[in-house]
């Protein structure tokens, strides 16, 4: 009998994180590395963000609190939906968690039974497939390639709903793509939910602030009031403030769903970082300037990896709307050889090669569901960018 749990069969570690823990290893070998592969913000987080934590600490702020997130966070949420989204919701209808990721496992643990579906588009984040496994469910993925503009149609949404389905998963602006749902293609998508009333909605809108050019960023309750009652509406201040590692995500959702996900986290974590809260407040109450000003250093960085990506040989770089990832295909790679005679089957074997030989850390595609591309991330420096763009144009040359 083996110790360990059948549960682990059905999940693999994040690539992300593994991509990310190699490069820090072959760094701390001196070797020089650009990590471009974890989708985290360089910035610092915002002074009157840091200043309110301090200010928490010194006030005794740090004992247990309510599980689910204090009276203060839950109405700046509220107050946050009602003045970007036009969500109204009350405290009783918002969760907070440890992270986005926390809230997003707390709904499928809290609703999910063997056999159910949940539809997932690819390329997905990582995490969203084996979620769904750990919580007993079943994906079902919807491939949107490179020529769809890497977003399902409303037809490829229609065919994939069965009895079973009990979840769809929207990610816009998306990890690892960038592409984002305007109003149009997400008022078609919303449409076919409104004709099956046992499917749920997961919108994940963590990089809603992170949007260029005229790109208008819409949720889908927001689209389509009639679906508010099935939909968690799912964010937080990672990636808009800078305050990764501060872990702090939340939602707003029917009260019921809100309830199970809080009796999850009573037996699992418990409440986030009391600290953390409070600084939360301050990200969503206080000066929003900081969202702007990084939007167009983000924006400035795409248009540069975008433009040196499609100078490489083989490379096809699309535009992103949103986020700060771009999700280049290495189809015309394929079947290449380096100078050492290692061919390039995958964009796996591409990424660890292009490592090795060069030093530029990025994710292939293969773990995001839909190959062979590669992931960069783009929150790095411009210096850095530059350089990595460099030899990735090198790289790609030396294949034959």
């Amino acid at each position: 009998m083996s110790f360990l749990s059948e549960t682990l069969s059905r999940v693999k570690p994040s690539p992300t994180i593994a991509m990310t823990n190699l490069a820090r290893e072959l760094a701390a070998e001196g070797r020089d590395i650009i990590s471009l592969s974890a989708g985290e913000p360089d910035f610092d987080t915002p002074a009157h963000i840091r200043e309110a934590a301090k200010a928490a600490i010194d006030a005794g702020q740090t004992r247990y609190t309510a599980v689910d997130g204090i009276p203060q966070l839950k109405q700046a949420i509220c107050d946050k939906f009602a003045r970007d989204n036009g969500l109204d919701y009350i405290p009783a209808q918002i969760t907070v968690g440890t992270g986005g990721k926390q809230v997003l496992y707390n709904a499928l643990m809290a609703t999910l039974n063997p056999g159910d579906e949940v539809i997932i588009p690819a390329p997905y984040w990582v995490s969203y497939p084996d979620m769904v496994a750990l919580a007993g469910g079943t994906p079902v993925v919807i491939e949107a390639g490179i020529e769809a503009g890497y977003r399902i149609s409303a037809d490829r949404l229609e065919a994939a709903i069965t009895p079973r389905t009990k979840w769809v998963i929207l990610n816009s602006p998306s990890n690892p793509t960038g592409a984002g749902y305007g109003e149009s293609h997400m008022r078609a998508l919303t449409d076919v939910l409104m004709r099956h009333p046992q499917v749920w909605i997961m919108s994940d809108d963590m990089y809603e602030h992170l949007v260029f050019d005229d790109f208008r960023f819409v949720t889908p309750a927001q689209v389509e009031p009639g679906l508010k009652d099935r939909t968690l509406t799912v964010n937080g201040v990672s990636k808009a403030y800078a305050m990764t590692g501060w872990r702090i995500g939340y939602a707003g959702g029917p009260v019921e769903l809100i309830r199970a996900m809080g009796t999850i986290q009573s037996q699992s974590t418990s409440n986030p970082c009391s600290v953390s809260q409070h600084a939360a407040v301050a990200a969503l109450t206080g000066p929003q300037d900081y969202i702007a000003e990084s939007r167009a250093v983000f924006q400035r960085r795409r248009d540069l990896v975008v433009s040196g990506l499609n100078q490489c040989e083989g490379i096809d770089c699309p535009t992103p709307e949103g986020a700060f990832y771009v999700y280049p295909s290495i189809a015309g790679l394929i079947g290449r050889r380096t100078p050492g005679g290692v061919e390039i089957t995958d964009d796996r074997t591409f990424a660890m090669e292009l490592l090795n030989a060069t030093g530029v850390a990025v994710v292939f595609g293969e773990a995001f569901g839909l190959a062979p591309h590669f992931r960069i991330s783009y929150a790095a420096s411009d210096a850095q960018l530059i350089d990595a763009i460099d030899r990735i144009r090198g790289f790609c040359g030396t294949l034959r």
